[in-house]
């Protein structure tokens, strides 16, 4: 006697006719870098002066107090200066740091498979990393790679960007698996990449330096104090791109901000003080940077060659960061390749 059950064939599942499309299966990658006014005026300015400062992750003081300061005095003062530093290094495709991490992102695509695609997008003013994210979902992203385009960590840069991707993300019925790039600050491929940028651009002077001045973007000193690990990691990228190098070098801060300390020593200090130890002769590399932007190329570039020939310097030069270079989009490749493993598996060769 034959007791087995005939197995039943299950009915299909049919989505109904008023299911809304949806598309998954793509992998995103977003370049973000800090931002840009949308123009060198004073109401861009205004904008996005108004919109930076307001992140308590950068100006970590109390907001009933700062507040009033920021829209009684400051954005009724500082823009009108800031505009016209703008205007000095702005260029037909909008500003510096607009302009690179849009061909940073470029250059990537295509670069890890036809199912990943490559955007970019900035934590303050236009394509705002909300938006950025809502397009690559569009597109079927539902796993996506955040890449905080700052070698060392801060929480009021690298923080900041992933407080504003969870915070977009936040309402959404379907939200995208995230990762989010960890600083490179000791990566070999990014070490390897600066130095190699640095010899590159030393091949291009008419001069040998006395020394190579690195000028990383400053921080109020209590950040370090309450346990932010920039300090310790510029530092660390200082020492490594030395020995890389084989050459004298020295870290230096610079953007200071208000009467409080900031990480030392200061870049304008150093600047000023070099000729009276004897050294003429330097170049200045800002290895905290992933692209030139005002204070690399208004701040570094023509203030400071400015303060070291007034006091005694002969010969300053500026070496770009790693930018769109072949260099420097090989290092991202092979940083954002690594993040991607499990989701994609692009050659590393």
């Amino acid at each position: 006697m034959n007791n087995a059950f005939p197995v039943p064939t299950p009915a299909p599942v049919l989505r109904p006719d008023s299911h809304p499309p949806a598309r998954a299966g793509r992998v995103g990658v977003l370049l973000v870098n800090l931002g840009s006014p949308d123009a060198p005026d004073v109401p861009s300015v205004k904008r996005f002066l108004g919109e930076f400062l307001s992140d308590p992750r950068v100006i970590e003081i109390p907001a009933f107090f700062w507040k009033p300061i920021l829209n009684l005095l400051i954005l009724n003062i500082r823009p009108r200066t800031t505009a016209a530093n703008y205007a000095k290094v702005w260029t037909a495709d909008g500003s510096p740091i607009t302009a690179i991490t849009k061909a940073q992102a470029a250059a990537l695509a295509g670069r890890f498979g036809p199912n990943v695609i490559v955007d970019w997008g900035m934590r303050y003013g236009s394509r705002s990393i909300g938006e950025r994210l809502a397009a690559l979902q569009q597109q079927g992203c539902d796993r996506i790679l955040l890449a905080p385009m700052y070698p060392q960590y801060s929480a009021a840069t690298n923080a900041t960007v992933v407080d504003a991707a969870n915070a977009a993300i936040a309402g959404w019925r379907w939200q995208p698996a995230l990762r989010t790039l960890p600083p490179y600050y000791d990566n070999p491929d990014h070490i390897a990449a600066l130095a190699q940028g640095v010899r590159d651009g030393l091949a291009r002077l008419d001069f040998v330096p006395d020394l190579i001045v690195t000028s990383f973007h400053g921080m109020p000193r209590r950040t370090l104090d309450m346990g932010d690990p920039y300090y310790c990691q510029c530092l660390k990228t200082g020492r490594l791109l030395q020995e890389a190098l084989d050459l004298p070098l020295r870290v230096t801060f610079q953007s200071r901000f208000g009467r409080a300390e900031w990480l030392r020593p200061y870049t304008d200090g150093m600047l000023e003080s070099l000729p009276g130890q004897g050294i003429r002769r330097i170049a200045v590399v800002c290895p905290g940077f992933s692209a030139d932007c005002l204070e690399t190329l208004e701040e570094v570039a023509m203030e400071g060659r400015e303060t070291f020939l007034e006091h005694g310097g002969t010969d300053f030069a500026y070496l770009p960061c790693l930018n769109d270079t072949p260099v420097g989009i090989e290092m991202l490749y092979a940083l954002v390749a690594r993040e991607l493993a499990g989701w994609v598996n692009p050659s590393l060769d």
